[in-house]
């Protein structure tokens, strides 16, 4: 015979794969938890003295009076200038809220503008921006009721859009007018609310199914499609009844006599007593028209004249047995059924 279960070597040889790529993803989850838990560094952070930080024009600001409130999560914005960074990750609903109760809105970058230009020195070419003079503009374009630096930075109402952010870096801010455009926007008011949204913003809300792309969902529509023509191709197809020719052939006395001593070996005296009980139970029933399970003890009284008590006893005591009273009991049991085949 040959041994079909898997060994350990076989389990390692199948497990190796799946295992060293959970590692590299493993790995590769710490070094960008590390990267991402460095603290204090990221883009537009006014704690930040890295090139693409905002430190000094936070520092400028307070310097000149304005409270900097640094927040993942804008809530109280009334009397403050909000700032946002990344107006896109939130739902426009929200920001249309945050805006109407803010008493001056600046927004970063949105992705709504009508075209694009590069970065460069432009002139104002407005009112608004005058004092500032030439400054680094460009990004996104944009429509507004005061349109300034080529239609890169415009104000409709309270809220003011500005299509490129080089302004208000460390990197930036000291280039021709940069310093004096960026205090002029975030320094409208003396509390400043800067907003440094997240991808939880926007998932917040929404649901899973409309964070997920169209192109994945009907993607798994198809992957299902198929998952179930494959299944059907590769069903196992029932046809008719084979018969199978048996290696060995096992008499019917060989088996009892081979159950009879494993009941013997387990010392199963009563089991075996209750086995033949419900044996001729089941067999005296349609001899005297009944259906299997009920009792015939009555019956069985009318047709032998034996006391119904005997009869119930013989065939429901379930009480202590040995081995000879097992060959006593399958006699009378015996005896009692030919006594009903000839009443």
């Amino acid at each position: 015979m040959t041994a079909v279960s898997p060994d350990s070597r076989r389990i390692w040889t199948a497990a190796r794969g799946p295992l060293l790529i959970g590692v590299v993803i493993l790995f590769a989850a710490v070094v960008i938890a590390l990267l991402r838990g460095t603290g204090e560094g990221g883009s537009l952070d006014p704690r930040s003295y890295r090139p693409e930080g905002s430190r000094a024009v936070a520092a400028l600001l307070e310097r000149n009076g304005v409270r900097v409130e640094l927040t993942g999560n804008a809530s109280s914005v009334e009397g403050a200038t909000l700032f946002v960074t990344q107006p896109d990750l939130i739902d426009p609903r929200r920001l249309a809220d945050l805006s109407g109760r803010a008493a001056a809105t600046v927004l970063l970058a949105p992705a709504n503008g009508v075209g694009r230009v590069e970065p460069e020195t432009r002139q104002p070419g407005c009112p608004l921006a005058a004092k500032a003079g030439a400054a680094t503009t460009g990004g996104f374009v944009y429509e507004g009721e005061q349109r300034c630096y080529d239609s890169t930075l415009v104000r409709t109402g309270t809220v003011t859009t500005i299509g490129y952010g080089g302004i208000f870096t460390n990197r930036d801010l000291d280039s021709e007018g940069n310093a004096a455009l960026a205090l002029s926007l975030l320094g409208q008011h003396e509390r400043l609310v800067w907003y440094v949204p997240s991808a939880a913003d926007r998932s917040q809300q929404k649901s899973f199914g409309d964070l997920v792309p169209d192109g994945w969902k009907f993607g798994a529509l198809q992957l299902g499609v198929a998952a179930v023509l494959i299944a059907l191709w590769r069903a196992r197809r029932l046809g008719r009844v084979v018969p199978e020719q048996l290696p060995v052939l096992v008499r019917a006395s060989e088996t009892v006599e081979g159950r009879a001593r494993l009941y013997r070996r387990s010392h199963a005296a009563g089991h075996a007593a209750e086995v033949l009980r419900q044996a001729a139970r089941d067999r005296l029933a349609p001899l005297l028209g009944l259906p299997v399970g009920e009792d015939p003890s009555e019956e069985i009284a009318r047709r032998t004249s034996r006391p119904v008590t005997s009869v119930r006893a013989l065939l429901y005591d379930n009480g202590p047995v040995d081995d000879r009273g097992l060959v006593a009991l399958a006699d009378e049991l015996d005896a009692l059924e030919n006594e009903v085949r000839k009443g």
